[in-house]
């Protein structure tokens, strides 16, 4: 049904998204991302703005596809991950070692995050990569789907533009 405006019922906002609790309850999206050690996205995952950064680290683990090595069988987990303070959660360290990762996340209040700051700024410069596709930068997109088509391209034209120099 049509009000006199010429506007139709149905979600306002789209898929996938949720009341920013920083931004004035603003519906928005988190991109989630793994790289790795040069920066290269290995694994990308869309959220609700709203969703806690700890409860997306099992999927995106889980959606590492097999990476060919140079000598050897196909890598299926990372060695080694490393993380902020968000992600300082027992059961996330327990399952990571379950799966034989080593674990490398800040505990809060204990240590200071700028020890992992070194190895973390590969994260944060590939989200600054994806956040300069101006697509991405404001989700103009309802469906997931398609925001995740569009953020999983801009992987793509990172690792692209990486490895043709």
């Amino acid at each position: 049904m049509r009000d006199r405006l010429g506007e139709h019922e149905g979600p306002e906002k789209g898929d996938l998204t949720g009341p920013n609790p920083v931004d004035r309850g603003k519906y928005g999206s988190k991109i989630h991302l793994i790289t790795e050690r040069s920066g290269l996205p290995i694994c990308v995952g869309i959220s609700g703005a709203n969703l806690h950064d700890s409860q997306a680290l099992i999927p995106l683990v889980k959606g590492i596809p097999p990476i060919r090595s140079r000598r050897g069988r196909r890598r299926r987990k990372p060695g080694k991950l490393h993380a902020d303070k968000g992600y300082d959660y027992v059961h996330l360290r327990r399952w990571l070692s379950k799966r034989g990762i080593t674990h490398r996340v800040a505990r809060k209040g204990i240590e200071s995050s700028q020890r992992l700051g070194r190895h973390r700024w590969t994260v944060e410069h590939t989200m600054a990569w994806l956040t300069g596709c101006r697509r991405l930068h404001r989700r103009y997109e309802r469906k997931a789907d398609y925001f995740h088509a569009f953020t999983s391209i801009a992987c793509t034209l990172i690792c692209y533009r990486r490895l043709a120099k």
